[in-house]
């Protein structure tokens, strides 16, 4: 693609809108843990933490409705083909309302499975079920959504990707505040809290794509479902849910672990888990460019604008991933105390605060890297990357096992490193394989 060249603006112009994006998405953990740890229980607070990731890991498996509709829908800009990256977000949004119907027809074995494996006390579990219950019910909305966003940012438009996941984070707040505190709702009203968001934020991002397609898709069934094509999509996906899948299995892993540990421990995790919420909206947002720039640099076959991508989200992301950790070291006990009225939650936190602070730095090279191996579509190999980091995550904690929580915490920095690393061992072969005369 003529004209196309990667600087510093540009890779800010990506990762800065996709940062704010990102920062309401910590800021509504931290609202939702905080409205919920009002209530001064720490069974509805374990309850609320466990299945809000309950529904970032469903949500998450899915993530390639965003991720991978970002990269193709990036290639398709690079090769100047105007055609595939409309016909891209046709097929993305046929693929999530399939998913999100079949997510809402399986609910009760969902809830019944996961509860069970999440292993949490009895009054947990309880409340757990009846937030999953009403809050299943956004799913065709959220994935509609991931799908509509990731087209944006494969375009470039970051700018409409912010303005819609702003929309839908500050009215879910909003919602769940009001709903817990004011209607008196409890669990209930954080879980329908996100369903109106999720609805909200869906008829906001379709009314976004009529108008940039100027009230059409502009192809046809026969380009939607272009054969070669939609394989092409699906083994990309199929890749990136298998990478996610392992990557929810650590998560999920370390959520149970601490629920096994008790309902305390459980809640001080949960607490923590948005520090690093907070450092990924960072990392993230230069993941993110990555995915925009490696992908458009992949359609154009420029292996100079690669590689120049490829540096300066590096340099950036190292940067801001050590900021972020100077920033927890500093005010890690006031961000504690906002989340969480409970004394014995507060204290168990702090035990276990340096962990968490580190994560960001520890992980810089994991989001990065995926970001990058998004862009160019490398799906098969971050896949099996991922699966080898897990493998080490399993070892490192149970060679550490001794340890409690600070060795499930132990493994799970263990595992940002070796994401990343991982990556950066395989990323020379890549290039020479992707980028050969």
């Amino acid at each position: 693609m003529a004209g196309f060249e990667v600087t510093h603006a540009r890779v800010f112009a990506i990762a800065g809108p996709a940062m704010l994006a990102n920062l309401t998405t910590p800021l509504l953990g931290i609202v939702g843990t905080a409205v919920i740890g009002r209530l001064s229980e720490a069974s509805l607070l374990g309850a609320v933490a466990m299945s809000a990731l309950v529904f970032d890991c469903i949500f998450w498996v899915f993530g390639f409705l965003r991720m991978g509709t970002v990269a193709l829908t990036a290639q398709a800009l690079g090769a100047g083909d105007t055609t595939e990256q409309r016909a891209v977000l046709a097929r993305a949004l046929l693929i999530a309302a399939v998913i999100g119907v079949a997510l809402i027809a399986l609910q009760a074995p969902l809830a019944t499975m996961i509860y069970r494996l999440m292993g949490g006390s009895a009054a947990v579990t309880e409340a757990a079920q009846s937030y999953f219950a009403i809050r299943i019910w956004s799913a065709p909305f959220a994935l509609a959504s991931y799908a509509v966003l990731g087209w944006l940012v494969g375009l470039a438009r970051t700018g409409l990707a912010l303005a819609l996941q702003i929309i839908v984070n500050v009215i879910n707040m909003a919602a769940t505040a009001w709903l817990v505190l004011e209607a008196g709702w409890g669990v209930n009203g954080a879980a329908l809290g996100s369903v109106i968001a999720e609805v909200t934020g869906f008829i906001a991002s379709l009314a976004v794509a009529f108008v940039l397609l100027r009230g059409r898709i502009g192809v046809g069934w026969a380009q939607v479902l272009h054969r070669a094509k939609l394989v092409r999509m699906l083994a990309v996906n199929r890749d990136i849910m298998i990478r996610t899948m392992a990557l929810i299995a650590a998560f999920a892993f370390f959520t149970a672990q601490g629920a096994r540990a008790g309902d305390t421990v459980l809640a001080a995790n949960a607490v923590l888990h948005n520090f690093i919420m907070i450092g990924s909206f960072f990392l993230d947002g230069f993941a993110t460019a990555a995915q925009q720039l490696c992908g458009q640099a992949t359609g154009a076959h420029d292996r100079s604008a690669f590689s120049r991508a490829v540096r300066l989200i590096l340099a950036w992301g190292t940067g801001f991933g050590v900021a972020t950790t100077l920033l927890f070291l500093a005010a890690g006990d006031p961000l504690i105390d906002t989340m969480t009225s409970s004394p014995d939650v507060r204290e168990a936190a702090r035990h276990f605060m340096l962990f968490a602070a580190f994560a960001p730095v520890a992980g810089v090279l994991a989001y990065a890297y995926d970001g990058i191996y998004i862009g160019a579509t490398w799906a098969r190999d971050m896949r099996n990357l991922m699966i080898a980091a897990l493998s080490v995550y399993f070892a490192a904690w149970w060679a550490l096992g001794a340890l409690g929580n600070a060795g499930l915490w132990w493994a799970l920095l263990i595992f940002l490193l070796a994401r990343g690393l991982l990556q950066a061992a395989r990323y020379p072969a890549l290039m020479r394989m992707t980028f050969k005369a």
